[in-house]
């Protein structure tokens, strides 16, 4: 079949929605079919791929490391018409989710949304909170999802909260898959991990704790921050490395600072897609204190490299992090330094749970999700056919598209 995936980031941004996009994108093309990305545009892009499109886009005002697309043009409605979409996929709310949207009403084709963000997390970025509130949120997740024919929830926590705020269509709960080989501990040699360890300032025999994603507010790094005084009283020599680019990153180099921990806390930025996997194995655990997931892909590329992780408890983590058996999990933020001590000096014990930790993940293979999502567009294609609905065609792009028969040629995208 014919797959539209319409998301307003994409490749080479680096990111959650990032990673289930080109991770299922990839195993449905190995499955036979052909998949069409639909994104905004970056200013990172040299040239062009194939089967990617890209609608014009700026900064986002409140957050300028995100792109909005602010023109939706009527042509290019009509010249998606040659691509012979049978699913419009939504992987976000925002514009290229809206304009997927319209796209599935305007052609009457099955519309899969899956809902990857916690937005009532994220409302701090607009004007602190104080323009969008959790309600309002609330709401538009609300409306939005209802006009999908089927919802994907990555973890039954998302599942739960959708049908909480009145989602009333049918959810299916996929986790994300993951390609295992990337991060596998085989694929790396102690002299690549010292390397990397000497470009950062970190002795061989250090003790390495890692936290890895984008440095925002919601990942909650700051509680390990707070940690690093109290674990230097144990393990005088112990590091922190925070891999990842984020708005809050200035703001966490004055929290070290004010703790007196910079020696102990190493912020790299961003690093690019392909080393991420040896950042992991350069820690002797993995840690994550946020609350905010979906579905935590972090954490799931640390088992997959067999690395021990020490999460935060949440619902986010049922199934995979069982606290004593595949991780350590902690309740309380001030529980976090004791938890790492212990991952981080009781070695075989943090071993032999990394390895079932290993076991645990086998069922989120990137080829079994792609099968389960498969599953869902055939589900969503049996449905009866939906009524046209009315789109507000002045609101969407000042007029109603006429016929064209152009091709719809493919936009500016990096290999």
């Amino acid at each position: 079949m014919n797959i539209g995936i319409f998301t307003d980031t994409y490749y080479p941004q680096i990111n959650g929605v990032v990673t289930s996009t080109r991770m299922l994108e990839k195993e449905l093309n190995k499955l036979g079919h052909q998949v069409f990305i639909i994104t905004t545009t970056n200013p990172e892009v040299t040239h062009a791929a194939p089967r990617v499109f890209r609608l014009p886009s700026m900064p986002f005002i409140f957050f300028p490391t995100q792109r909005v697309t602010f023109l939706y043009s009527p042509k290019l409605l009509v010249k998606l018409k040659s691509l012979k979409l049978d699913i419009v996929h939504t992987q976000t709310e925002f514009p290229v989710g809206i304009f997927g949207k319209i796209v599935s009403e305007f052609y009457r084709i099955p519309m899969v949304h899956t809902y990857h963000t916690m937005y009532e997390d994220y409302v701090h970025y607009i004007a602190n909170g104080h323009l969008i509130t959790p309600k309002i949120a609330q709401k538009f997740s609300r409306l939005f999802c209802n006009r999908a024919d089927i919802v994907i929830a990555p973890v039954r926590k998302t599942k739960e909260y959708l049908e909480g705020i009145g989602v009333s269509r049918p959810l299916r709960v996929i986790p994300t898959g993951l390609d295992f080989s990337p991060f596998l501990k085989e694929n790396f040699s102690r002299e690549q991990i010292n390397l990397v360890k000497s470009e950062l300032g970190i002795s061989p025999t250090d003790p390495v704790i890692v936290t890895i994603g984008r440095v925002a507010k919601e990942k909650s790094i700051d509680v390990l921050i707070d940690q690093m005084s109290r674990l230097r009283e144990r393990l005088p020599n112990v590091k922190l490395v925070v891999v990842g680019p984020g708005p809050y990153l200035d703001i966490l180099k004055e929290q070290a600072e004010r703790l007196s921990v910079t020696d102990m806390v190493i912020f790299t930025g961003g690093r690019p897609w392909e080393v991420i996997p040896l950042y992991y194995q350069i820690g002797d655990v993995f840690a994550m204190a946020s609350t905010s997931e979906t579905q935590g892909l972090t954490y799931i590329e640390a088992l997959a490299g067999k690395v021990p992780v020490v999460v935060k408890r949440d619902r986010s983590v049922e199934g995979v992090i069982s606290h004593g058996e595949t991780g350590y999990c902690f309740e309380r933020d001030s529980e976090a330094a004791d938890l790492l001590y212990r991952a981080l000096t009781e070695r075989d014990e943090a071993k032999k749970m990394a390895e079932e930790g290993f076991k645990r993940i086998s069922h989120l293979s990137a080829a079994h999700f792609a099968k389960q999502v498969q599953q869902v567009y055939n589900e969503a294609l049996s449905m009866k056919p939906k009524h046209k609905r009315s789109i507000n065609w002045s609101l969407a792009f000042g007029r109603r598209p006429k016929e064209d028969t152009d091709e719809f040629e493919p936009s500016v995208e990096a290999e």
